[in-house]
Formats: C-alpha cells, structure tokens, sequence
C-alpha cells in the first residue's frame, strides 16, 4: 500500500503556498503522494484556489510525490484544455501524475454559472471528455464528433511522459462510478466522514473491488484502490485491514473540520499509519 495526503483546496489551503507546506512536510515525512480537491468553493461562501496552479506549485517544489486532483470534475471543463494542463504537469512533475476524474458533487458549481447540473448529462460529458483526453494523449490526428465534443483532425503534442497515456482514476460509489472506474486504472472513494468515523468497512471494499475487477476486460491488469480516510500515526492495524482486501491507496483526509491547519501540518509531519 502507498500513503498520500488528499488536501481541500478552500479555506486556509485556499493560499497554493500553504498546500506546498504541506506537500514539502509530506514528502519529508514518507508520504507518497499529494492530492487535492477541485471545488470552486467561493460559490459556498469559503475561499477556494486553482488545483492545477496548486500543484505545479507542488510539482516544482518537490522530488518524488505522485500528485493529482481527487478529483476533477469534468464536465466542468473542456477535455482539449484538461489534456493540455495534465501533460504539462507530467512533464514538469517527471511522470508523477495520476488523472482522478469524477461528476462532481455540487450543484451550485455548475448551475451559479448558467450551465445545467442534470446527472445523466454530465455523466455522458465525463465518458465522452476521458475518451477524446485519451484519444488526443496518443498522439495521432484526432477527428470525433460527439454528442458534447467536437474535434477536426487535431494532433496533440507534446505527449504525456507515462505511457500510453496519463492513468485515470475515477472517483464516486455509485454503480455508474463503478463501471466507469473497471474501464480505466483505478477507482477512488471516500470511506469515513467528517468526524473521521469509518463508513465502509474492509468486506464491504472487498465485495465492490471483486465486482469492478469483474467488469474488467483484463481482470488481471494492473489497477489501483484508493480511498480517502483518517487515521492516527502509528495505525499499522487500520490501514492493514484495508491492505489485505485489495487497497493500493491510503489518502489522508486533509481538512479544516477535522482540525485547524496547524495541527493538519503536525498530523502529515508524523507520517503515514504504518
């Protein structure tokens, strides 16, 4: 199992220099990766930063954190700028990103600005903007015309460092997330609430895993589990429970109702559960 942070990107972290504190102390401290949210939270009334700025920050500034928003909404953006920002990330990170992409769960985000928050909608928009990311990240002339997207013969260069292509993790615990994530690299779910409680136990994770590894087309190939939780330095038996069922990702749950950020800064310093 591998250890990241996953940091709000609003309120204190508002500020990418505050979330490169934390990045930097993680790195120093054994943590494997930095993740961080994508929400425009000024539309809750709470101050919110760019995920992309805050991670080249984060990229720049450390050596050898894997790093990705968790996650992205995607209807929320246009695929051809997505794919552009992410390579530029791989390349400046040296191969270390990881694409967490999902519906988004906030409805304001969408609807304060003029555009429409019906789920199937948005969810047709999060399958067809992956396929032309995808398509585009390969390199060759891309033609498609979609219900959503439309390209003419665009070639897309550079291509990302990871190849094939950027892996992609899809967040959310609905069904439609579930076959989503069997069709990409890995799934990513959130598993305790805001008092840190957990909310779904290691059989329950192990039951929805068998079932996405089932809808694989290669139920053998590589794929990552990652969940985002709170633990206690020291909690080897938590994050080993979780381990033993097929977890790869350990993500920390960084935010300001479970504490204030000095005392966020002084958990991510005392390292990861093991």
């Amino acid at each position: 199992m591998k250890f990241g942070i996953d940091v709000i990107n609003a309120g204190h972290f508002a500020d990418p220099k505050h979330a490169v504190e934390l990045a930097q102390a993680a790195e120093a401290s054994g943590w494997d990766g930095f993740f961080i949210w994508d929400h425009l939270a000024f539309i809750w009334g709470a101050a919110s930063a760019d995920l992309w700025v805050t991670l080249s920050a984060v990229a720049a500034t450390t050596e050898k954190l894997i790093i990705g928003p968790a996650v992205t909404p995607v209807a929320r953006r246009r695929p051809q700028v997505l794919a552009q920002q992410l390579v530029s990330l791989d390349l400046l990170s040296k191969g270390q990103v990881i694409f967490g992409a999902g519906l988004g769960g906030v409805a304001a985000e969408y609807t304060a600005f003029g555009q429409p928050f019906e789920p199937k909608q948005v969810a047709a928009m999060l399958d067809e903007g992956l396929d032309v990311m995808a398509r585009l990240w390969a390199g060759a002339p891309v033609t498609h015309h979609g219900d959503h997207y439309r390209l003419e013969n665009v070639s897309f260069q550079p291509r990302p460092v990871q190849q094939p292509r950027i892996p992609i993790w899809i967040g959310g615990e609905s069904k439609p997330a579930m076959r989503r994530a069997a069709r990409w690299d890995g799934w990513i779910i959130g598993i305790s609430g805001p008092d840190g409680q957990i909310t779904r136990t290691p059989q329950q994770l192990a039951d929805d895993i068998a079932r996405i590894r089932a809808m694989r087309p290669d139920p053998d190939a590589p794929f990552d589990v990652a969940i985002i939780a709170q633990s206690e330095p020291g909690d080897r038996a938590l994050a080993e429970r979780f381990a033993q069922v097929g977890v790869s990702w350990w993500l920390e749950s960084i935010h300001e109702m479970r504490a204030r950020p000095d005392a966020l800064l002084r958990r991510v310093e005392a390292g990861p559960p093991v």
